[in-house]
């Protein structure tokens, strides 16, 4: 199956699985008529497959060392990506950013191996609608030094996340944008 290919079966699923409309609220707060649940794609074999294999392919133009994001949403596209980076024979360190600093054994926020100020980081997450959750992940990169080279997500919501990691000097690329599923 040709990338293409891969990225028309991930939208199919994601449309067909993770889209709905109704009345939600979502993390940022905000109120809409639709929500995307990509989690529940991610979390299957054939999504995280093709999760991971387009979002490798998304980024590997930035030469990332090291891949991961913001713990619930990241949590299952860090290991898919980082599995593919391993098959295409440039494997990479993957991590998961906490909401909080663990109040017990070494205290830490950011979870894996030790990333270096020489790793070329991206940062990545399933939806992104205002960005709160990738500020957080920059903020807490920061915290050790660190910056991400991009941001990567599969949907952006288009509702202020990629000025809000402007704004912070990182760029946002996705794989689709939400006006794509309405």
């Amino acid at each position: 199956m040709t990338t293409q290919e891969q990225k028309k079966r991930l939208y199919d699923i994601l449309k067909a699985q993770a889209f709905s409309y109704g009345d939600f609220t979502l993390s940022s707060g905000k109120k809409s008529n639709y929500y995307l649940d990509a989690r529940l794609v991610t979390l299957s074999a054939e999504g995280a497959f093709l999760c991971g294999r387009l979002i490798h392919e998304l980024v590997k133009d930035k030469a990332p060392t090291a891949i991961g994001g913001p713990t619930l949403g990241a949590d299952p596209m860090v290991g898919a990506v980082g599995a593919m980076s391993f098959l295409d024979g440039r494997p990479v360190k993957t991590f998961i950013i906490r909401k909080e600093a663990k109040g017990h054994g070494k205290g830490r926020m950011i979870e894996g191996p030790a990333l270096t100020a020489e790793d070329r980081i991206v940062v990545i997450d399933d939806v992104a609608t205002t960005g709160k959750a990738f500020v957080h992940a920059i903020d807490a990169l920061a915290l050790d030094g660190l910056k991400p080279v991009v941001c990567a997500c599969l949907i952006d919501r288009q509702d202020g996340a990629r000025e809000a990691l402007a704004a912070r000097g990182v760029p946002l690329v996705s794989l689709f944008e939400a006006k794509e599923f309405l």
